[in-house]
């Protein structure tokens, strides 16, 4: 099969609202797909459609070839999945929790559980009631949970969330050792983009509800991710100076009040010129260079910070 998840024009409407629309992604076999967006972009609400916890308004889903219906019992056991918070019995120990999902799933292989913990570090608070879990540890357990069950694919969003530094590396490496030694495709969002630049295959990204583009590490790497960094004392005239002057569109004002212009075809004194033809002071003007952190920013790009 040419992709082991497939989505044609999904979308999802809810009290007369698109949250989803028209999305058109492409999971190969074996890959890493690091799925981004800001913040109400729309990943969770994919992957909860992926997962069926909810039905599609339009459009259809291909998973291992097969189009998901409210009836997939079998594609969906060979899914494990982490949507928002994981949830468990918080009287229950983290082992008493995995071992309840193997019963759930039906699945019995002697020393999983423990492999599944040691995996993740859990070994010490295995048995211990999971309201004690840190929220770090409550996430690792959700993957341990996810992972059980020797699943052909992942569906993670925000696996990293609460975790330390430490974590997180530790989190990474398991990923692209489930991936390379088990063979399981793997599909995880995060905002945390260095995280994903660090094990993604393929990167698609989701803005407003709409797939911006899926493309490559490769090709990112190959592509020229420069743009012009500014920085003036009066943000909103520059941005005025950028849209109505200029007839700019792709730029973004960072936190610091950094402006970022990712149009090519603008140059820095052609920039210089019009702010300060129009009464804008310039403190600093420059070219950089970028990464994945910029691709994203440029693809998400508004004219309003």
């Amino acid at each position: 099969m040419p992709y082991i998840i497939q989505t044609n024009q999904l979308t999802k409407t809810i009290s007369g609202k698109n949250i989803v629309s028209n999305v058109s992604l492409h999971v190969k076999k074996g890959e890493i797909y690091g799925f981004l967006g800001p913040n109400g972009a729309g990943k969770t609400s994919v992957m909860k459609m992926l997962t069926n916890l909810w039905k599609p308004t339009t459009g259809s889903i291909e998973i291992f070839g097969e189009t998901l219906t409210p009836k997939s019992y079998e594609v969906l056991k060979r899914m494990g999945s982490i949507l928002e918070i994981p949830v468990f019995y918080e009287h229950l120990s983290g082992r008493e929790n995995l071992r309840l999902h193997c019963e759930y799933m039906g699945f019995y292989q002697h020393g999983s559980i423990e492999e599944a913990l040691d995996m993740l570090g859990l070994n010490d608070a295995a048995g211990k009631p999971v309201r004690n879990y840190s929220l770090g540890m409550k996430e690792r357990l959700g993957i341990a949970r996810a992972i059980l069950t020797k699943p052909e694919l992942l569906i993670l969003d925000e696996p990293t969330n609460g975790l330390d530094p430490a974590g997180m590396k530790q989190v990474r490496g398991l990923l692209k050792t489930l991936c390379t030694e088990y063979d399981i495709t793997i599909m995880v969002s995060s905002h945390i983009l260095s995280e994903v630049e660090n094990i993604a295959d393929t990167i698609g990204v989701i803005s407003h509800g709409e797939m911006k583009q899926e493309i490559s590490m490769k090709e990112i790497e190959q592509l020229s991710l420069a743009y012009l960094e500014l920085n003036v004392p009066d943000v909103r005239k520059a941005a005025y100076v950028l849209s109505d002057k200029m007839g700019l569109s792709n730029f973004r004002i960072m936190e610091n009040g950094e402006i970022r212009v990712y149009d090519s075809s603008v140059t820095t004194q052609e920039l210089s010129k019009t702010l300060i033809l129009n009464d804008v002071e310039v403190v600093s003007l420059g070219k950089k260079t970028g990464n994945l952190e910029e691709y994203f920013l440029k693809m998400t790009a508004d004219k309003q910070a």
